[in-house]
Order: C-alpha cells, then structure tokens, then sequence
C-alpha cells in the first residue's frame, strides 16, 4: 500500500496556515494549506467544478454514444429529456469527483448535483406543453444551473473542512488537471484527425491578449509588444495558408499550432500574461490539434 496523507480543502474559508494531519506528508511534499480569501475563494471553486463539470461531459459524452450504437439505444438517447438528463449526469460525475478531491461533504455534494437536475426537470412540463422547444429548454436549464450552482455554493461557504486521505498519485494526477482536460478536449481529433481551417490559427494569440489585459499583466517592458508580435506572425501565418491553400496550407496549420505550444511552453516557465494553468492547458490542446492535422495530411495523403 502507498502511503497516504489527510488533506483539508473546502468552500469555507478557514483560517489559513497547514491544517492538522494525522501522519506526516510524503518525503519532498509540505502539508496542504486553505487558501483565505471571500469572494476570491468561492470563485475559484465554482470555476473549478464548473471545469470539473466539462470534463465530466468531454469522457463521458463519447461513452454513451458508444454505449447508444452498442445497445440501440441511439433514438432513445436521443429524445431531448434523455439528452438532458444524461448530460446533467455527466456534469454530475465530473463535478462529485471533484468536490469530493476538494473536501466538499457530501451533503454539499448531493445539493449540488440537485442543482444539475432540478432546472431541465423543471422546464420538462413547458415543453411538453409546447411552451418550449428542446433547444430552449437545453438553454433554460444550463442558464437556470449557474444561480443554483451559486446558492449551494454560498449555502456552505462556512462549513467546517472535513479530511481526506488520498494517495500521492492522486494528488500529483490532480495537479495536472490542465494537461488532463485538454486531453479530453483533443480526443475526438486522436481519433478522428482532419486538418482545421486556416482561420482557426487566429485564435491563438487571443487570447494572451484577452487574459493579459484582463489581468493587467501586459504592463511590463516589452511584454504588450511581443504579444502584438506574435499577433503580427499568426495573422500573417494564417494568410499566407490561406493565400496557398491544398496541402500547403494544411502543413502551415500544423506548424501553426505546434509553434503555439511552443510559445505556451515559454509563457508557462516564464508565468508571465496568463497563469500557469492556462499556459499548460493552452500548450497541451496545442499540441495535440498540431499533432493531429500532421495525421490528417499523412493518412488524407
């Protein structure tokens, strides 16, 4: 058995400093600590589970449509109260999974994946009535889902941590949530590679641009001109495939968006513009799109 350590995190905000462990962290790990902060904290949770939510439907989407194909079950999950109730439980998974990494009990818990529910549930009867087509009725429920999300969330912001025991594996797993999700985002090109549309390089320089002037951090010397550089060279990377077109341009989107992952990479060593997590998100995603588009050209011949 590897050893394991109790780690203390949740909505609450307790007084900050290392929590009380029953045995000693790991060689080379310091014991956890909760961050301070109101509003800040809860925040963060609630854009972490909403990320946790959206994984939970990038792996577990594909497996019910498999599971659909298998078992012909593909027009019953189909219809657009299945549809919703299964994407609730998707999000469901992923946000539990989470929360409870997270520390959350599982009262929180069970409130929060009521609040997955409950929306499509209750817009169900509007739209068997005509009131609602299923697209509104899929809209109503994920905009219903944030002030749910919101009021669990508030509801237990002052609840006492409870521990978990964890094994390192896990907590080191859990730290490189960036790579994993962006895995889960790249999936679908692993196993169907095509070559993207020139115009798609434009979103790369983006958004540093976006969060760095959300963020205030393209301040430093030099830092807004070597943004608008790249801009510069990814706007005319993009015209120059688009301008050559046939496999020409298929080769320049690859080395497009692998050149980005490179850009990630030295942002992310750096920590300047963007946080740490973005930069290791964006270089991942990167590389796996560059990756796929060279498997595209080689297989499309």
């Amino acid at each position: 058995m590897g050893k394991t350590w109790t780690h203390t995190d949740t909505l609450a905000v307790p007084p900050t400093g290392p929590l009380p462990t029953d045995r000693p962290a790991p060689p080379g790990t310091t014991p956890a600590t909760v961050p301070a902060g109101g509003t800040r904290h809860l925040l963060r949770h609630l854009a972490e589970m909403a990320l946790a939510m959206v994984a939970g439907m990038l792996l577990l989407g594909p497996l019910w449509d498999a599971a659909g194909v298998t078992l012909g079950l593909a027009g019953p999950l189909g219809r657009p109260e299945v549809a919703a109730l299964v994407m609730a439980t998707d999000m469901t998974i992923g946000m539990t999974v989470w929360m409870r990494y997270r520390a959350h009990r599982w009262l929180a818990v069970g409130e929060m994946a009521a609040a997955m529910y409950v929306p499509f549930l209750l817009l169900f009867a509007p739209m068997w009535a005509g009131l609602l087509d299923a697209d509104a009725m899929l809209l109503g429920g994920h905009l219903l889902m944030v002030p749910a999300m919101v009021l669990v969330a508030v509801r237990h912001r002052h609840e006492t941590p409870v521990a978990v025991r964890r094994h390192p594996a896990v907590v080191a797993l859990a730290h490189r949530w960036p790579t994993g999700l962006a895995l889960l985002m790249g999936l679908d090109l692993v196993f169907d590679p095509k070559v993207l549309s020139p115009w798609t390089m434009l979103v790369l320089p983006g958004g540093y641009l976006v969060i760095g002037l959300a963020r205030g951090t393209l301040r430093g010397p030099g830092v807004l001109t070597t943004q608008l550089l790249g801009l510069v060279g990814w706007v005319a990377l993009t015209l120059i495939a688009v301008t050559a077109g046939g496999r020409t341009a298929a080769w320049l989107v690859a080395f497009g968006w692998l050149a980005h992952a490179g850009w990630d990479l030295v942002h992310h060593r750096s920590g300047r513009v963007v946080p740490r997590g973005y930069a290791e998100w964006c270089g991942v995603l990167d590389a796996v799109v560059g990756v796929a588009v060279i498997l595209a050209i080689l297989t499309n011949g």
